[in-house]
């Protein structure tokens, strides 16, 4: 059998400021023994078409699939309605650590109250509502933040309401330099988890490096400060006393904040960002350390509005730690005091700091 590798024609704006990768063509040789037809999408993403997920692909298949999500940020297997929650955490198991990690609440309507499917809707009675209205990676508070995370669409609503995907290795690359050199000294600390992550990471698959900040759950944000004769990478790997960090203070963070999300909502036109339907079926994995998402504000107009949405969430365990640098711990106790410069935010709470006062926070 041949894989068909379609390209998708959209229109643009204006020239990508950053680029994602192509499907690799050895993928698309191995994965043509399967009878699976690719769709890469326009600028992220891949439909894929041809497989059944009640059936597990050969390693080799899930292995270049695993790469084509790190380097295009998430895929998409279609028609695949009516799996059981078996089914479906089944064929989460294939990626990251192998291991569901599940850490939220069962809504009452979650098939068989399943504790690893948290199901997310637009109807109160269906699911929880209001999940994700900015920009996050999922299970930011934890250490090994989640490798991957599935979206599978158990109805799609008719009138819309999908999920918006901005590839942070190109939102990386879209920064000026001195924009860079700044976020990649800097390391986010959990408003609710107290658990310390670099804004800026090298993802192990893809190698590229990468933005990553939660504009939802962050609480203080830690500058290490640059040392005459001493390079970044040297910098990365040297513990520091408390007098090397400058802990941002509220114009700091709000500035960080904004041009985070600015860069990701710029996503769309600069080349490295989709606004994604759904259809009744799909299974979309996103690689969680290669893409942020958000829902679309669509998906939480009411069911009367734009139809009942009905999707499952499932979360997979990473085989590693998202680790800070510059010898910080992986956990600094925002309950507590801090050595640090006093005119800093420090927030905890399961929010955070509020960078912009109209908007939600909660996801």
């Amino acid at each position: 059998m041949v894989v068909k590798v379609m390209a998708q024609t959209l229109e643009k704006t204006r020239e990508p400021t950053s680029t994602v990768a192509p499907l690799n063509p050895d993928n698309v040789a191995l994965l043509e023994q399967e009878g699976l037809t690719l769709k890469p999408l326009d600028p992220i993403g891949v439909e894929i078409y041809g497989s059944d997920v009640r059936i597990q692909l050969p390693e080799p298949a899930i292995k270049a699939l695993e790469e084509e999500m790190a380097n295009r940020g998430f895929i998409v297997f279609k028609h695949q309605a009516g799996l059981s929650p078996d089914e479906l955490i089944e064929a989460c198991k294939w990626w990251g650590g192998r291991e569901i990690h599940s850490t939220h609440g069962v809504h009452p309507a979650t098939p068989g109250r399943n504790r690893h499917i948290f199901r997310c809707s637009n109807d109160g009675r269906q699911g929880i509502l209001g999940v994700g209205p900015q920009w996050h990676n999922d299970g930011s508070f934890e250490a090994a933040t989640f490798s991957h995370s599935a979206y599978y669409m158990a109805r799609a609503p008719e009138n819309g309401g999908g999920t918006h995907f901005a590839h942070q290795g190109a939102a990386f690359d879209a920064l000026p330099p001195e924009k860079q050199d700044f976020w990649e000294r800097l390391v986010s600390v959990n408003s609710a988890s107290s658990v310390t992550h670099p804004v800026v990471h090298t993802h192990p698959i893809s190698g590229r490096k990468s933005v990553w900040l939660h504009l939802g759950m962050t609480g203080a944000v830690l500058e290490r400060l640059p040392e005459e004769g001493l390079t970044l990478d040297q910098l990365k790997t040297l513990p520091a006393p408390a007098d090397s960090f400058y802990l941002l203070d509220e114009a700091a963070m709000k500035e960080l904040f904004n041009d985070y999300n600015d860069l990701l909502n710029d996503s769309f036109e600069g080349g490295y960002g989709i606004r994604y339907e759904y259809e009744t079926g799909d299974l979309l994995f996103i690689d969680n350390w290669a893409v942020a998402h958000r829902a679309a504000p669509e998906a939480h107009l009411p069911a009367e509005q734009q139809g009942l949405r009905i999707m499952d969430r499932v979360t997979i365990k990473a085989p590693r730690n998202l680790s800070p640098h510059f010898g910080l711990p992986q956990y600094i106790n925002m309950a507590g005091p801090h050595p640090f410069n006093k005119d800093g935010v420090w927030q905890a709470g399961g929010v955070g700091f509020r960078w912009k006062d109209d908007i939600r926070m909660q996801n």
